[in-house]
């Protein structure tokens, strides 16, 4: 009989062995299966197996074990020295060493749950912002078209890639460090669920750091050198468990690692740098880089307090003193939006002020729109659901970077 009637070319999987039995006492283990080699078989009942772990069991003498592995069996009438042909895609062999084996096939949806899941852990709505951010701040510096230069944009180019890859370090030692919390606070993270071992997290966490570091090193613009090596400083200095750090147990000291990122290395820092790429252009920090980087560190102050406001259960049992643990949820939250309600209104008064028309216009009716939006979303929150205040969470960063759409145009 064929062996490729009872087992499939592509259900064929390493390792794999087959096993012939001649009687109750007797076997015949093949290592792997080539073509045109003949099996004798004296008795009536022959098994086929497939072990899908590296370790043997014999399904005849070991029963219990046989549900871990997929069986293909056949009977056949006593038949004396009859010969059963097995016929596969490769050639039979006892040597391990031939190199006529069957290859394991690429799962492609094994390498897209991966892919997912590497994904997931990087939290990529904050990589879209760090990127908006950067390319807005940027255009902030750029005065007339022939600053347009292709070493421009290759400067904008480097800060993104390094922005990002400081990010993604940030929000990677982040999860390594709070795996106890987010089991209770965030059970879908990757490394809470279980879906991305620790190692592999720590590989990938590892490799931001190195590619950061390189990238930050060999680049002769010492405001972004300056920006990424304190990006990555304080993401550590918030999250690692070390004496005198973990800030973020700290409310103050919290507030100021995202303040540095949002309301200082952003803002001014990598400002600056876009200017180094400007021929003849001298560095100087101008009054819209500090308007928005006032405006930026409010955003990092209510960011900071927001993210907190969903996890206090988690962090009651791990000790985070959070400003939402100390003076309740409701208090934090309300906080957070007059804070943003402040700030629109400060951006509306200060375009008033502005003598060019379309400036002054597009500043009053687009903080106005925003406040708008914000108050009205702010009172449909059911305070007494994290997953509506999560959802809140992620319409700030959507709001965040609405403020940053606006960035190259506040000029007055």
């Amino acid at each position: 009989m064929p062996f490729g009637e009872v087992l499939k070319h592509s259900s064929l999987r390493l390792p794999f062995v087959a096993t012939a039995a001649a009687s109750s006492h007797e076997k015949v283990e093949v290592s792997r299966v080539h073509v045109s080699n003949t099996i004798r078989v004296g008795h009536s009942h022959v098994k086929f197996g497939r072990l899908n772990h590296l370790r043997r069991c014999n399904k005849l003498r070991y029963p219990e074990s046989a549900d871990k592995y997929n069986y293909t069996e056949f009977h056949r009438q006593q038949i004396p020295k009859r010969k059963i042909h097995a016929t596969a895609g490769t050639e039979f062999s006892h040597d391990g060493d031939d190199s006529g084996v069957v290859r394991p096939q690429i799962d492609s949806t094994s390498v897209r749950s991966t892919l997912d899941v590497i994904y997931n852990y990087s939290r990529a709505y904050t990589l879209k912002g760090t990127a908006l951010s950067i390319i807005s701040i940027s255009l902030l510096a750029v005065q007339k078209l022939s600053d347009f230069t292709p070493s421009f944009f290759l400067g904008v180019l480097q800060a993104i890639i390094g922005g990002c890859l400081a990010n993604l370090y940030v929000v990677g030692i982040n999860q390594l460090s709070d795996i106890d919390i987010d089991k209770v606070n965030k059970p879908y993270l990757p490394l809470a669920s279980g879906e991305l071992s620790v190692k592999t997290g720590i590989l990938l966490t590892s490799l931001y750091a190195i590619l950061g570091f390189y990238l930050g090193w060999s680049i002769k613009s010492w405001p972004l050198k300056l920006g990424i090596f304190l990006w990555y400083a304080f993401g550590t200095a918030y999250s690692v468990h070390l004496p005198l750090l973990r800030w973020k147990s700290i409310p103050a000291l919290a507030a100021m690692c995202l303040w540095s990122v949002q309301g200082a290395i952003i803002p001014i820092l990598f400002h600056l740098h876009a200017q180094t790429k400007i021929y003849g252009r001298v560095l100087t920090l101008s009054k819209h880089a500090i308007l928005i980087s006032g405006f930026m560190s409010i955003y990092a102050v209510v960011i900071a307090l927001f993210k907190d406001i969903p996890d206090v259960e988690g962090d009651k049992l791990n000790g985070i003193n959070s400003v939402a643990l100390q003076f309740g949820q409701k208090r934090v939250f309300w906080l957070c939006i007059w804070l943003l309600e402040m700030t629109y209104g400060m951006s509306v008064l200060i375009g008033l002020a502005s003598a060019n028309f379309w400036i002054r216009s597009l500043m009053v009716i687009g903080h106005s729109i925003l406040g708008f939006i914000l108050w009205r979303e702010a009172n449909l929150v059911d305070l007494e659901n994290n997953e509506a205040i999560e959802s809140f969470y992620l319409f700030i960063w959507k709001l965040y970077y609405a403020e940053y759409l606006l960035v190259p145009i506040l000029r007055f």
